[in-house]
């Protein structure tokens, strides 16, 4: 099983999400920013290192608020979803198609990939 974790980056009462790469598994589809644990590497180190490297960010990780096990054809993942906010720099879509700010309730209007809409669906 995969161990993944995931940002839920608060600004001004909206929230990032950002769109995955067309070549990549689940592409197009939307997420919560963040990616897979390395070894020795805990979870909000892990938050800290995937949003550096893909939205040129410095993050605070707070609590961890959910967390969900999925299965999908070619793995299966534990996803834990962490309160964030950004400590330095301003999000940029460095491997994604695209990233934007939405309100809780925007959140519905985007086809996310299974496992992040567990999430979507507990915030909405």
């Amino acid at each position: 099983m995969l161990e993944v974790v995931a940002a839920l980056i608060c600004r001004e009462d909206k929230y990032l999400i950002c769109k995955r790469a067309a070549h990549k598994s689940n592409g197009g589809l939307w997420e919560f920013p963040g990616g897979k644990i390395e070894a020795g590497e805990t979870p909000q180190a892990a938050l800290q290192r995937e949003c550096a490297e893909e939205l040129a960010v410095q993050l605070n990780v707070g609590e961890m608020l959910l967390q969900v096990t999925h299965s999908y054809p070619h793995a299966t993942i534990h996803l834990q979803l962490f309160a964030c906010t950004v400590a330095d720099g301003e999000p940029q879509p460095l491997e994604h198609q695209q990233i934007c700010w939405v309100s809780r309730a925007e959140l519905a209007q985007y086809q996310f990939s299974p496992a992040d809409q567990y999430f979507v669906e507990k915030l909405i």
